[in-house]
């Protein structure tokens, strides 16, 4: 997901510091990261606890469009 790469990115983490912020495993996060797998509930938990700042809507943008999409 580009949104989690770039917030990353720009706070100067790698994925390893990124899965262990987040007590996931490493190939978890890269998965989620490189769209091989949607975040689960427990990650989003996860994720806005490490960072309230983060605007987790973008984790449900892409999926309404499909939605919209579909119908």
């Amino acid at each position: 997901m580009e949104p989690i790469k770039n917030f990353r990115l720009n706070h100067g983490y790698t994925r390893k510091q990124m899965a262990n912020l987040l007590n996931v495993s490493i190939s978890q996060y890269d998965k989620i990261e490189f769209n091989q797998r949607s975040p689960s509930n427990a990650f989003l938990k996860k994720f806005k606890r490490a960072f309230p700042e983060f605007d987790m809507n973008i984790f449900f943008e892409p999926q309404s469009h499909i939605q919209c999409k579909d119908t």
